[in-house]
């Protein structure tokens, strides 16, 4: 199995920034592409940002200009640069990964386990 694990987060003031880490392990053949969701209680999870292979990204609207995803292949990290933030940023944030665990395997869909931001006005 593969698995995902979150780091970073935690409490800051609007404005402030924070960063988030996501690694995967266990048994690991190819990543493709690496995201960020994030969802608030009572609300659908969004993607926040994307990252694939290449390196070619894309971004929700509410953060273009103000975060910045990245990866680390050689380790299968994933980070997120969370600056000018907002209180409307606040939200439990998931790491998403689609691995291929052995050469033939299906693309499967893993999840972290989530990590809190809460930005404080």
């Amino acid at each position: 199995q593969a698995q995902l694990v979150e780091s970073g987060g935690g409490l800051v003031q609007a404005g402030g920034s924070l960063s988030l880490s996501c690694t995967a392990s266990g048994s690991i053949f190819t990543i493709n592409a690496m995201g960020w969701h994030r969802q608030v209680i009572g609300k659908q999870r969004e993607l926040v940002a994307r990252i694939y292979s290449d390196g070619s990204t894309n971004f929700a609207d509410s953060v273009k200009g103000r975060f910045t995803v990245s990866r680390d292949n050689a380790k299968n990290t994933m980070f997120l640069q969370m600056n000018s933030l907002k209180p409307e940023d606040t939200a439990v944030y998931y790491c998403h990964a689609e691995i291929r665990r052995f050469r033939g395997d299906y693309q499967g869909s893993y999840w972290g386990q989530g990590t809190q931001v809460t930005v404080s006005s």
